[in-house]
C-alpha cells in the first residue's frame, strides 16, 4: 500500500517527504510486530537488544560505556535498562575489581535461556518482512538505508 494511501493524504507528497514518512511508518509496523513477541517475555525491544549485546560478550563482562555504543536505540537510559533486566534475573551487575568507578554487567543463564526461546521468533520475524523481497533486493535496500543515513 502507498504511504499516500496509508495517511489519507489529499496532497502530492514528493519523494524526500515521503522516504521519510515511509521509513517512519515501516519502523512503527515492524516495531509493533516485534513488541508482540516481546510481550509475553515482559521484555522491551531496548532490553532485548541489552540481552543481545551481552550474549555477544560470550561470558566477558560489559561495562556500561560497550553496551551504550553498541544500543541501536543511543538515546535509552542504560541504567535503568539494566536495573530492570537485574529485577528479572536476566543480568549480574558489579563493581569492577580493578576500577571501582568501573560496573561490570554480564547476562545470566536464565537470561541466555529467554535469549535462546525467542532466537526462532525474532528469526521468523525477520524473515517475515524479508520474504517479499529478492536477495538482491535485500542487498540493494541495506546499500540503500546506509547511504540515505549518511550525513555529509
Amino acid at each position: 500500500m502507498k504511504i499516500e494511501d496509508v495517511i489519507k493524504s489529499t496532497v502530492t507528497l514528493d519523494d524526500s517527504k515521503k522516504v521519510i514518512l515511509n521509513i517512519m511508518f515501516t519502523q512503527n509496523v515492524i516495531n509493533d510486530k516485534f513488541t508482540e513477541i516481546m510481550k509475553p517475555y515482559d521484555l522491551s525491544g531496548e532490553q532485548y537488544n541489552v540481552l543481545r549485546i551481552l550474549r555477544g560478550q560470550k561470558g566477558c563482562p560489559a561495562n556500561m560505556c560497550i553496551i551504550q555504543e553498541r544500543m541501536l536505540a543511543k538515546n535509552s537510559n542504560t541504567t535503568r535498562l539494566i536495573d530492570k533486566l537485574l529485577l528479572k534475573d536476566f543480568v549480574t551487575r558489579e563493581v569492577c575489581p580493578d576500577n571501582r568507578r568501573k560496573i561490570e554487567v554480564m547476562i545470566t543463564q536464565k537470561g541466555l535461556d529467554v535469549l535462546n526461546e525467542l532466537d526462532p521468533f525474532v528469526l521468523e520475524h525477520e524473515q517475515l518482512f524479508a520474504k517479499n523481497l529478492t536477495q538482491a533486493e535485500l542487498e540493494q535496500l541495506n546499500t540503500l538505508l546506509e547511504k540515505y543515513r549518511t550525513l555529509k
